[in-house]
């Protein structure tokens, strides 16, 4: 049984046996499936064929080999000594950030005379 809230007495009466269902809402599948938006390809491939092919070497099993290389290093200080630039100038400017907070938070604190 469903259960309604009477608008008079606002308390919960019985409904009817049919479940509330306003005309927008119908438990409905369309028929037929919406076509998809990329279907197609956004560039035409030329007819002669010509595949563009990356000219680079593939880095990926070297990187991969080093990263995975047990040998006690972070995984963010692997790649050397612009690594661990990055890290510590990354970290100085955190510290630096919190002991300036500290400062103002001081500051803003201390009543003016």
């Amino acid at each position: 049984m469903y259960y309604k809230l009477n608008g008079v007495t606002q308390r919960l009466t019985g409904a009817p046996a049919a479940a509330y269902c306003p005309q927008g809402l119908r438990p409905t599948i369309p028929a037929v499936s919406p076509p998809m938006t990329f279907a197609t390809p956004t560039k035409l491939v030329s007819e002669a064929g010509s595949q563009v092919e990356y000219l680079g070497a593939n880095k990926v099993p070297h990187l991969q080999k080093a990263f995975q290389m047990s040998d006690g290093i972070p995984v963010h200080l692997k790649r050397g000594v612009m690594d661990k630039l990055l890290y510590r100038t990354t970290m100085g400017l955190t510290v630096g950030g919190a002991l300036y907070c500290l400062v103002a938070l001081y500051i803003a604190a201390q009543p003016r005379k």
